[in-house]
C-alpha cells in the first residue's frame, strides 16, 4: 500500500491529541508519510490511504468529534483501510479497559459502514487543576502507556499492509520499499 495515512482526534483537554501525535510519530518512523488533524477539521479523507481514528471517552460516550468525523466521511471510510482508538479508563485494570472497550464498541456501532482493522483502548489522564467539580476532586492520573502506543501504531502498519518495517535503522530491510503482503 502506498500513500499517507491520517491520524485524526477527538480531544477535550489535549491527552488524546499527545496520544495521535505519538502514533503519527511511530508510523514516521517507519518511513511512511502522515498528517495529523482535530476529527473536526479533516476534511478531504479520499486523498489518504489509510486512517487512524483516536477519540477520548468521557462519561460513557466517545468524543463527539471522533464520531462525527466517522459519521461524515463514512462512505470513503468504508472503502480504506481504519484503525480505532479510544482513551479514557484511570486504569488499564481488566474491568475499566472493559468497560471502555464497550463504550467504544457503542460508538463505533452507530457507523457499521466503518469496520476498523484493529481497535485499542489506551489509559486516560486525569488533571483535576483543568477540570470542574466534581471531577476536580479527583486524584491526578496518567495511565498512557507510550509503548504500547508506539506498539500499536507498528501493528497498525502492518494491519494496514504496509508491511512489517525494519526492526533496527541499520537493517537493510529499512531501505526496501514497504509494500502489501
Amino acid at each position: 500500500m502506498a500513500g499517507a495515512i491520517l491520524v485524526a482526534y477527538g480531544t477535550k483537554h489535549g491527552s488524546t491529541r499527545d496520544v495521535a501525535e505519538a502514533v503519527a510519530e511511530a508510523l514516521s518512523e517507519l518511513g511512511l508519510a502522515v498528517d495529523t488533524r482535530p476529527a473536526g477539521l479533516a476534511d478531504d479523507v479520499s486523498r489518504y490511504a489509510a486512517v487512524v481514528v483516536g477519540g477520548a471517552l468521557y462519561t460513557g460516550r466517545w468524543h463527539p468529534d471522533a464520531l462525527h468525523f466517522l459519521r461524515r466521511h463514512k462512505t470513503t471510510l468504508a472503502r480504506m483501510p481504519v484503525a480505532v482508538f479510544g482513551m479514557g479508563p484511570r486504569t488499564m485494570d481488566e474491568r475499566s479497559v472493559g468497560d471502555a472497550r464497550a463504550q467504544l464498541a457503542r460508538a463505533l456501532a452507530k457507523v457499521p459502514e466503518v469496520e476498523p482493522r484493529t481497535i485499542a483502548i489506551f489509559g486516560g489522564v486525569i488533571d483535576p487543576d483543568g477540570l470542574r467539580f466534581p471531577f476536580n476532586r479527583m486524584p491526578a492520573s496518567d495511565a498512557r502507556d507510550w509503548a504500547a502506543i508506539r506498539a500499536w501504531a507498528r501493528e497498525t502498519a502492518d494491519a494496514f499492509g504496509y508491511g512489517k518495517a525494519a526492526s533496527e535503522a541499520g537493517d537493510p530491510r529499512s531501505e526496501l520499499q514497504q509494500t502489501h503482503r
